[in-house]
């Protein structure tokens, strides 16, 4: 089932989850150990992030350094298709511009196909220290706009290549929304356009990134409809667990922690869990309260916070 059906079948709230493929030469029984942890909670859908190829640096013992070049986290196809097919659990995989082909784009939408997977996340993808290179007859999408319409072109049945009654793959959208902005862009309202072009292109549904001041997200929404979005525009939680995503999560994300939030942690670091989870029963919960029917939960390789959390929710 598409996400936008489940958004619009849902009787009671939904609850999502995005995960991270195993770091290469891990098995995926930690994946699905996670899996069987959230299964009770009856999520609709999966995300499974990709990742593009990164550059590092080795020194060796003479030392001499020498420039690497790895591929981090593979799977997500894989991944993807044992949440699917062993858990019956529909499953969003995450697709990039930067790092992939064009051509490699229409593969995997192929291969997922093939899975019987039909939902997609568009994103750019971070900048990374690595440039791919793109040879001779190839081509890659710059922005995930590009990468929606080439999409948005596989559900009309239209390939990169000419090909003669070539069958329509049926897929659903989703792409990505930022409500503190997008840290290129120079305002909100402007990056709300960036947003639209994302669902003029095709774009089925949005999820934002992770915020914890639920007047971001309220704001957030009110822009986009004033822009004429009108799709379901999923929030995006994440549970604080460890003092160093203080400046980790605001580095990375380019997102805010609330001065309440980050005070009560410095003050009681050994406390993290607790505070966190209560902070994200309480986002929830005025989210519930004001008629969000879908959260997504960032959960990336553990499920044990999110659980209280939901547990909680559903007394």
């Amino acid at each position: 089932m598409k996400v936008t059906e489940h958004i619009d079948n849902a009787k009671d709230p939904l609850f999502s989850f995005e995960i991270i493929p195993p770091q290469r030469g891990k098995s995926a029984q930690e994946i699905i150990e996670i899996v069987k942890d959230l299964e009770p909670f009856n999520p609709p859908f999966i995300d499974v992030t990709s990742h593009s190829a990164e550059a590092y640096y080795e020194e060796g013992r003479d030392g001499d350094i020498k420039r690497r070049v790895r591929k981090k986290r593979p799977g997500t196809i894989s991944i993807c298709g044992i949440i699917q097919n062993r858990f019956k659990i529909d499953t969003v995989a995450h697709l990039l511009c930067r790092g992939f082909t064009r051509e490699e784009t229409e593969d995997a939408i192929i291969e997922l196909n093939y899975l019987g997977i039909h939902n997609i996340l568009a994103v750019r993808g971070d900048e990374t220290n690595y440039k791919k290179p793109v040879h001779s007859g190839r081509s890659a999408n710059l922005y995930a706009s590009d990468l929606v319409k080439q999409l948005d072109n596989l559900r009309s049945g239209i390939y990169l290549d000419e090909i003669l009654n070539a069958d329509a793959v049926d897929l659903c959208i989703g792409v990505g929304g930022y409500p503190e902005k997008h840290f290129e862009a120079p305002n909100l309202k402007k990056d709300v356009q960036f947003i639209k072009q994302k669902v003029d292109a095709g774009a089925d549904y949005i999820v934002t990134q992770m915020f914890f001041n639920n007047k971001d997200y309220f704001n957030f929404v009110d822009e986009c409809r004033k822009a004429g979005i009108t799709v379901p525009i999923i929030p995006g939680l994440k549970i604080l667990n460890n003092p160093k995503q203080l400046t980790s999560i605001p580095k990375n994300f380019y997102v805010n922690i609330p001065t309440e939030l980050s005070e009560e942690i410095e003050e009681n670091p050994d406390y993290i869990h607790e505070i966190g989870v209560k902070w994200c029963i309480k986002q929830c919960e005025e989210l519930l309260n004001n008629g969000v029917m879908s959260i997504h939960y960032y959960i990336m390789s553990g499920a044990n916070a999110v659980t209280k959390v939901l547990k909680e929710l559903n007394k």
